[in-house]
């Protein structure tokens, strides 16, 4: 097990839509021990394997004291009438935080590393997690989401950091 580099914006691995698992085998086992040591610190809520240089379909949470897994995600539902406005923020963006809407509620259907089905629904920042973490795996950042004026602001403050490296 290894605690990973995060990739930050402006690395192409974050922008490219990320393979399924098509064999659990050791390197896989390993990558889920990676995300899931990796996702294990404070303030960290989700983490996609293309944020850590994988471009596989796994992502790892860290809500409410419950530290989790999930291979070859599906967002299978979202609340259509019920939403939540809030900021967000990513590790492959670090330090910045933008209101960003999300559906309430989220499920997502996968599964585990003896490929059983793994059913894993929430509400609030477990939703908002799920969302943020499948997106990931599609290429997508939080960014993608905002509203016109929230994304120019969110460009702005990326251009002006210094020049950092990721932690």
């Amino acid at each position: 097990m290894a605690m990973r580099e995060i990739r930050v914006v402006g690395d192409p691995v974050l922008r490219t839509p990320c393979e399924p698992i098509r064999e659990i085998d050791d390197r896989v086992k390993a990558l889920v021990e990676d995300l899931l040591e990796t996702v294990d610190a404070e303030g960290r809520a989700g983490l996609a394997a293309n944020q850590i240089g994988v471009g596989l379909r796994a992502f790892s949470w860290n809500i409410d004291d419950e530290i989790g897994y999930v291979l070859n995600p599906r967002l299978v539902e979202v609340s259509t009438d019920e939403y939540q406005d809030g900021d967000e923020g990513c590790l492959s963006v670090p330090g910045l935080w933008f209101p960003t809407r999300r559906a309430w509620y989220a499920r997502v259907v996968g599964e585990d590393l003896d490929g059983r089905e793994v059913v894993v629904e929430g509400t609030e920042l477990m939703a908002r997690c799920l969302q943020h973490e499948c997106d990931h795996l599609d290429g997508m950042l939080f960014l993608d989401r905002l509203e016109r004026a929230e994304r120019k602001k969110a460009m702005r403050a990326i251009r002006d950091q210094p020049t950092r490296r990721s932690r």
